[in-house]
């Protein structure tokens, strides 16, 4: 009893010298953990202006610190898929694929010995030190390899070789020929492609890019850009299309009817084809690189077709003018009408007043000032004269063969005297005969204060015409004259010949 009496009161003894060393450790600790406090220039938290990828944990503790990493780690790091866009594609990386691993504790450790070095940072402007913005590279780990590879396998399908624009006609050529075109046929169609540039892909500098969004997730995604552009820069482009080359290897132009001068008949031409140049420039602008656009080709008409061949040169011309009688202009505007357009076959000969008819008040003609004989009357469908003396003069410079023509009974003012035709229902007709080896035409109208003529065909001639007259005025009763037909060479201008084309009678008062 005595034994066991000794040993409680050794261990009650035991005891409380070990409750005094530690408590008196715990003053120690205490002592040492206050002095370590006060002597923190942040006390024991995280210095103010600290960030980790954007994330600010400046004044926390580490553990309210390594608390919002992780937090901000979930939210973006695990929560969003990283966006590469690439010129063709776009390339998603999922946190899973790139197996994203954030070490927060070292993270926060590091954060934490910002600022504590051993001479002592000035917090106030230490902050604005780039050391105190941590990136999360040193503490993240990823699979590197799986990045890379989903970058090489885009560049496998996008990397483009330097082409060339090409183009090609797409369908049957149809058949141009003037006897055997068919409008309902459709025309050829160009396909031009356009050249593509020689352009890579930077594997190297894309990852860069990318693990340097990683470097700064945090602020990235609080500034909406999560999410990476990657630019390919071609490193030589294609040439632009040679539209004027292009143009002129597939736009046909289209070729005139002619005439055989030898055989006297007509050569068949044949339709064109071609492209709107300005809308290919525009669709080939709008287009990208190696796309195929399509230009429809259209059909081109020859100017001169079927009978128009036959009508290219004016062969004579003349004009006169009118007064301001308006019955007679009423007059000259019906014969004009009756004319305008007559077609002469080679060898018809055509007559006047066959061509006008009878002139009468139920055609529209009007009584107007006429000649009969030497005595001025008014006449229906007085007037017609000078439209027979219009067409006369045209004859005359095309050098047709006159078959009848009379002069007046008296000088008419409107051309040279001795250059008048003059007509009348049932007695007197101004006739001629296409004597050409082709067509001729007549057109007539009324315009501007004139009568306007023209005889059209082909011209055969390498001479042209001047009409010239003169006039003996000595006898008291009557004027005698004399016109003629001078001949020019059309290369040389030099005088031919000079023939007699008609003698004339006036008489020289009018009754």
């Amino acid at each position: 009893m005595a034994n066991i009496s000794s040993m409680l009161r050794f261990s009650k003894s035991t005891m409380t010298k070990l409750c005094l060393a530690l408590a008196f450790l715990l003053a120690v600790a205490a002592c040492f953990f206050a002095v370590h406090v006060l002597s923190d220039p942040y006390g024991c938290r995280i210095a103010d202006g600290v960030t980790i990828a954007g994330l600010d944990v400046g004044g926390m503790t580490q553990g309210e610190a390594r608390k919002a990493l992780k937090q901000a780690a979930e939210d973006v790091l695990n929560g969003q898929s990283l966006v590469v866009n690439l010129p063709e594609a776009s390339i998603s990386l999922s946190p899973s694929d790139v197996h994203l691993q954030l070490d927060c504790r070292k993270a926060v450790k590091d954060a934490y010995a910002v600022g504590r070095g051993a001479a002592g940072d000035d917090s106030q402007t230490a902050a604005q030190d780039p050391q105190y913005q941590l990136g999360l590279l040193p503490y993240l780990t990823y699979d590197a390899a799986y990045i890379q590879e989903t970058l090489e396998d885009y560049a496998r399908q996008y990397d483009t070789v330097l082409t060339q624009p090409g183009c090609r006609a797409e369908g049957a050529m149809p058949d141009l020929s003037v006897r055997n075109h068919q409008e309902d046929v459709p025309c050829q169609t160009l396909l031009l492609t356009l050249g593509t540039p020689e352009a890579h892909l930077d594997v190297a500098s894309a990852l860069a890019q990318i693990t340097g969004i990683y470097d700064q997730a945090f602020a990235a995604a609080a500034e909406g850009s999560y999410r990476v552009t990657v630019e390919v820069v071609p490193t030589a482009v294609p040439e632009e299309p040679d539209w004027d080359a292009i143009y002129e290897e597939f736009s046909i132009p289209a070729v005139d009817d002619t005439l055989d001068m030898q055989e006297y008949k007509v050569v068949p031409g044949s339709y064109g084809c071609r492209f709107d140049l300005d809308a290919a420039k525009k669709m080939a602008e709008n287009a990208a690189w190696g796309d195929t656009v399509s230009i429809p080709m259209e059909y081109v008409e020859p100017e001169i077709l079927g009978e128009a061949v036959y009508f290219r040169d004016i062969l004579g011309s003349c004009e006169t003018k009118h007064n301001n009688n308006e019955n007679r202009n009423t007059n000259l505007r019906l014969l004009c009408a009756a004319l305008d357009g007559t077609v002469l076959e080679p060898g018809q000969e055509f007559s006047y007043n066959d061509t006008l008819g009878e002139r009468t008040a139920e055609k529209g003609y009007k009584p107007a000032p006429a000649y009969s004989g030497n005595r001025l009357t008014d006449a229906i469908g007085g007037g017609v004269c000078q439209g027979s003396t219009t067409l006369y003069n045209c004859v005359l410079l095309a050098d047709l063969e006159v078959v009848f023509r009379a002069c007046h009974g008296a000088a008419v003012s409107y051309v040279p005297i001795g250059l008048d035709a003059a007509v009348n229902w049932g007695t007197t007709d101004f006739q001629f005969r296409n004597t050409s080896h082709f067509p001729v035409k007549i057109t007539a109208e009324v315009s501007d204060g004139y009568v306007k003529m023209q005889i059209l065909g082909t011209d055969e001639k390498d001479y042209y015409i001047e009409m010239t007259s003169g006039y003996d005025d000595s006898d008291d009763a009557v004027i005698y004259a004399v016109s003629y037909k001078n001949r020019y060479d059309k290369e040389t201008g030099k005088l031919i010949s000079k023939d007699r084309e008609a003698f004339s009678t006036y008489y020289r008062n009018i009754g």
